[in-house]
């Protein structure tokens, strides 16, 4: 007789014995010569920063739960895991810690990898790469002399983003408050010689591709077109009293006549110029430079500026002169690095022009204010006809850009032309921890490329960080080389490449890998696109653009012959926890806080807590839940389960003690029904059509939900399943339910799901087994559930054969004890049947 013992699944003797019959039966593995059709299932590969986090295990749980079920289904499918192992907090931990960062990043990835294992993931760990190893990123550098000999590749001096702490260049993402995103230091604007990739090159393709990706996120699609920012309008000049010629590009040339004033960028050649005899004109360029030059911050930053003491000429009005100032909400990297301020109809021309007591010249109406007189603080930006402007008045916006451009090109003041957000990707970064740019700077000949037989040309061991700065730079014998072209004694680019360089062609390194060469290309056919791709949406444009850039540079130069990377796209939400901080504003993390009562508390010293937001969980506020005790107490389903169960998968997930507690019943109620099957149970097949009928609804619901990611409504319906099975009487109909159940819980509960199948007596592995199908004839319901109003209110419901005529309908309403109690003899004027939904008797 079996006892309650045996009914209770053991999820940490479970969780080993599965875990490692996949390894030793290498149940994961792809196989690209395979004849089954082929999925490759992505999660974006993590950062190995020493432990995963509530965050991963989200993110691998929804694409193994994919994974699993596409092979269910019947495909191949590819899932690999490695990672994303060169960077920054590599370096800070040598020098914090003294420590190398090939030591340190290889004991986290030890770490990491086995806290990945330890939930069950079905990754192809064969296929296992890391970017910091020279098999890796010395086909990187293979990949960058292929781009560089097809001219894609260039080196110039530009104006960078450099954190003074860190010692290293800065993207503008990087740069939060003028500040460095990791070290806090103000950053500085320098020029450098930097290595520059031509993704310029693509940008109309890459635009025009985003029309093509139906199943990105609209928000990931928009994020991308802004950041290429296509923008046609019209190149002009305005002439300076002091002869000076300043160049602007507009997209709004329609508003030509409210021009309030010029401003060129802190590093506009005007204002390097200008700056020489003007010590004030040359500090405030300098603290122009000191700010970051991402867009959002130089959309909420204060906007000032420095006049430049000249007056600019208007081109369609000789007499009308528009003061010039240098200001700091220009950039030289972007348009011109000059703009014409319209006021009136923009905010940010708007805030510059009140600070500094400019004009305010309405020259677009609303259709109700037409007066030159602009007052209030917000900018009118909507629809409107042209106004206060000379032969453009009365003219919709549209057309009064076309009749400027067409006047300016006629009297030859003005081009009409496009111009682009987008700007070559400087990937040189000052740092020791990268891949190195396989170049070496001849005496003689320049920039010249590492002989292909050198390759990889790897990283020094021996490397000192006491000093900031870049190691390479100071290493005594690494940069000294030799002119690969005349012998004679020349220097390595002690530059590495920006780590956004590595991540842009690993998913291609997954499905390829041989020896002598980065991928193969027919391969890489066999598995490209990648079917799913999943991750955060804060990779939205640098990372997902610059894969879709190598992607398209790879095949222009003939190695590969797919365009996008990422068929679909998936971006998760956070998990998310209360915060919790003493009376000092320091943080506590969960562990350290306890409720008594209704109030928190620090547990060491008693003293007070205060409970603040749930927010994502990060290592600064501390509010971070560590998997590995919660997989200890409930085993790896239970964590997996309630990372799919509790919220839409595109929404945040607040993490919780019910929660997760609610998930291990879950786990032991499905392992209670599997003891529930019975061999000899009594009765034929198919008798019982209301469990068949829960049963095959849930199969083809279930199946669609996981399919389009819908994990929370697949959990949904497996719970009514369970509910059906367990109020169902012994039958082979309810042995095939519990199977069924057993089959479906197989992708989210993997370990539960073998040992149930186990117990089942199925044949092999499940994560082997076919996906059950459903059989829509026996989905169909019979029955349905009709309102019964009279005079228009509900007064009781009955449940009908699908299909009744309507006087059935109308005779069973009729008899209703409750419908007989509204009515109290009145006399019954008129039935109203609908079929199948309901009936309303008027009295």
């Amino acid at each position: 007789m079996m006892t309650d013992t045996d009914k209770r699944f053991n999820p940490l003797a479970a969780d080993g014995k599965w875990q490692q019959l996949w390894e030793e039966q290498k149940t994961f593995q792809a196989d690209s010569s395979s004849d089954k059709p082929k999925r490759y299932i992505l999660e974006m590969f993590p950062y190995p920063s020493g432990r995963i986090h509530m965050g991963h295990v989200r993110n691998y749980t929804m694409g193994d739960v994919l994974a699993r079920f596409e092979r269910m289904r019947g495909h191949e499918v590819l899932h690999p895991m490695g990672w994303d192992a060169f960077g920054m907090p590599a370096e800070n931990a040598a020098m914090e810690k003294g420590v190398h960062p090939g030591g340190w990043t290889r004991q986290n990835i030890a770490t990491m990898r086995d806290q990945l294992k330890r939930l069950g993931f079905a990754f192809d760990w064969s296929r296992e790469l890391a970017t910091c190893e020279p098999d890796y990123y010395g086909h990187e550098q293979a990949l960058f002399l292929d781009m560089m000999e097809a001219g894609l590749v260039y080196r110039k001096e530009s104006a960078v983003n450099w954190d003074p702490v860190d010692m290293t260049v800065l993207a503008n993402e990087q740069v939060i408050d003028g500040r460095g995103w990791r070290s806090g230091a103000l950053v500085e604007k320098r020029n450098l010689n930097q290595w520059f990739l031509k993704i310029t090159d693509f940008a109309e393709d890459l635009l025009a591709g985003l029309d093509d990706l139906k199943d990105w996120p609209e928000k990931v699609r928009t994020m991308q077109e802004n950041w290429i920012g296509k923008s046609q309008g019209l190149t002009f000049d305005f002439k300076a009293d002091n002869g000076e010629v300043i160049t602007v590009f507009s997209t709004r040339p329609d508003t030509i006549y409210g021009a309030s004033f010029v401003a060129v960028a802190a590093d506009h050649p005007l204002a390097l110029k200008l700056a020489e005899d003007n010590a004030a004109l040359a500090e405030f360029a300098e603290e122009c430079r000191r700010t970051g030059t991402a867009a959002a911050e130089i959309e909420t930053q204060e906007k000032r500026g420095f006049d430049a003491g000249l007056k600019a000429t208007h081109p369609l009005d000789p007499s009308w002169e528009l003061p010039v100032y240098v200001a700091n909400f220009v950039l030289m990297g972007y348009g011109t690095g000059a703009v014409f301020g319209v006021p009136a109809h923009d905010q940010r021309d708007l805030d510059f022009a009140r600070k500094y007591d400019l004009p305010v010249k309405r020259v677009v109406s609303d259709g109700e204010e037409t007066a030159p007189e602009f007052a209030g603080d917000e900018a009118y930006s909507g629809p409107g006809s042209i106004v206060n402007s000379d032969f453009l008045n009365g003219l919709s916006i549209e057309d009064a850009q076309k009749a400027v451009i067409n006047r300016a090109e006629s009297e030859g003041w003005g081009k009409g032309s496009t111009v682009w957000r987008l700007r070559d990707w400087g990937v040189s970064r000052q740092r020791y921890w990268g891949t190195p740019i396989p170049i070496i700077h001849s005496p003689d000949h320049g920039p010249v490329p590492v002989p292909r037989d050198q390759l990889p040309v790897t990283l020094p061991e021996d490397i000192d960080f006491d000093t900031p700065g870049n190691p390479l730079e100071r290493h005594p014998t690494w940069k000294h080389t030799t002119c690969p072209i005349s012998g004679k004694p020349a220097l390595r680019e002690t530059d590495t490449l920006d780590t956004f360089a590595d991540s842009s062609w690993y998913f291609l390194r997954f499905a390829s890998q041989p020896d002598d060469k980065p991928f193969d290309k027919e391969e890489i056919a066999k598995w490209l696109p990648v079917a799913q791709y999943i991750g955060g949406v804060e990779h939205a444009i640098l990372h997902l653009l610059y894969a879709r850039f190598w992607t398209r540079a790879l095949k222009h130069i003939g190695l590969l012959d797919v365009d996008e990377p990422f068929a679909s796209l998936f971006t998760q939400g956070m998990v998310t926890h209360e915060t919790y901080q003493m009376g000092d504003g320091s943080w506590l993390s969960p562990d350290e806080v306890r409720k008594d009562g209704s109030d928190w508390a620090h547990i060491e010293s008693g003293e007070p807590v205060e409970v603040g937001r749930v927010v994502k969980m990060s290592k600064s506020k501390k509010n971070v839940i560590d998997p590995e005790p919660i997989v200890d107490q409930y085993g790896a389903d239970a964590v997996r389960w309630f990372m799919l169960s509790d919220s839409p998968p595109e929404r945040d997930l607040p993490w919780s003690e019910a929660g997760i507690e609610g998930s291990w019943r879950f786990v032991q109620r499905v392992w209670r029904i599997a003891h529930m099957a019975d061999a000899g149970a009594p009765g034929e097949a198919g008798a019982d059509k209301a469990l068949l009928r829960v049963l095959h609804q849930t199969i083809s619901g279930v199946t669609e939900d996981i399919g389009q990611l819908g994990f929370n409504k697949a959990v949904a319906k497996l719970y009514t399943l369970a509910a059906a099975i367990e109020k169902a009487q012994p039958s082979p109909d309810r042995n095939e339910a519990i199977r069924s159940l057993v089959l479906m819980v197989g992708p989210m509960t993997p370990h539960l799901a073998e040992e149930a199948w186990a117990l089942l007596g199925g044949e092999g592995l499940i994560a082997n087994a076919a996906w059950p199908v459903a059989n829509m004839a026996l989905a169909v319901d019979d029955e349905v559930t009709i309102a019964v109003q009279v005079k228009g209110k509900l007064r009781d419901t009955i449940t009908v054969a699908k299909g009744l005529p309507k006087d059935e309908m109308e005779a069973l309403a009729l008899a209703s004890e409750k419908v007989q109690r509204s009515i109290d003899g009145a006399e019954v004027r008129k039935v109203i049947v609908v079929p199948d939904r309901l009936v309303n008797i008027v009295v």
